[in-house]
């Protein structure tokens, strides 16, 4: 007998049994498990028979007073402003750190912010941004290549913190689903037209969440 059979038929051994015709545990130990036959319900409530009860029931089933109260809750409701909002053409407010698609920004001068210092490619933890730069004649720093892959973005907005210049950014825009990934695989020209068109927005969402970054 093997330690496992030792515990088993001292599991069993702990239960009420009588020995009886049942089948046996591995032909050794011939048991009949006993059944118990009655039962005590907890909290049950019988419906009263006093008179008072009688006649409370049958005013209920006469008149409906549910149905009453369900039928004035619910034309109550339409007196009352909606909670909902009629999406699209309604939408409610975003918080200045929410963080939607990406945008690449300028300065008030036309010229692009980005340096291309490639801090947000290192510290993109879903590796999604490529970039690649070249040095201009004036020894400055310029991007020729900044990628996104879009499907690839966990939007934790590491980006936008790495970046010293603010120049990669998560817009309040995020209606922009697609029909194809590679409309998704945003380029340098997209970010840039993103940036263009969300400028007013993003500067505002930058502003009121200075003091907190």
């Amino acid at each position: 007998m093997n330690f496992l059979n030792m515990i088993i038929l001292r599991q069993l051994k702990s239960f009420p049994v009588s020995v009886g015709r049942s089948s046996s545990v591995q032909g050794r130990l011939p048991i009949q498990w006993s059944c118990r036959t009655t039962y005590k319900y907890v909290g049950e409530q019988k419906p009263g028979d006093t008179l008072t009860e009688k006649l409370d029931r049958g005013f209920h089933w006469m008149f409906l007073s549910e149905l009453i109260r369900a039928l004035g809750h619910l034309f109550g409701s339409f007196l009352k402003e909606p909670a909902t909002i009629n999406y699209p053409f309604e939408k409610g407010p975003l918080s200045p750190r929410f963080r939607g698609e990406h945008a690449l920004r300028r300065y008030p001068s036309g010229e692009e912010r980005c340096i291309a210092c490639k801090l947000c490619e290192a510290i993109c933890p879903a590796q999604a941004i490529t970039i690649e730069a070249e040095e201009r004649p004036d020894g400055s720093r310029r991007t020729t290549r900044y990628d996104i892959d879009m499907c690839k973005c966990i939007y934790c907005g590491l980006c936008q913190e790495a970046c010293p210049v603010d120049a990669i950014v998560e817009g309040p825009n995020f209606e922009f689903s697609t029909e194809t990934r590679e409309e998704l695989m945003y380029n340098k020209e997209k970010l840039l037209m993103n940036g263009d068109r969300w400028e007013v927005a993003i500067a505002a969402n930058i502003k009121a969440d200075y003091l907190y970054r």
